[in-house]
């Protein structure tokens, strides 16, 4: 009875996968993009609302 072990799918040496690597590029810059937008929202968002503003003048 010989106990055969699962070979991994790739070995750890491999190069990468240049096709793996643009995607993840890709998807990098995608979130980047998409943080800055959302952060671009939430500033736009804050300078609009007249509640944000009204809140303001109660400090002085």
């Amino acid at each position: 009875m010989s106990v055969e072990k699962p070979t991994p799918a790739r070995s750890p040496k491999t190069p990468p996968d240049p096709r793996a690597a643009r995607l993840k590029a890709a998807l990098k810059a995608n979130i980047a993009r998409r943080k800055a937008q959302a952060r671009a929202r939430d500033g736009q968002d804050m300078s609009n609302d007249p509640v944000a503003q009204d809140t303001d003048h109660h400090n002085e």
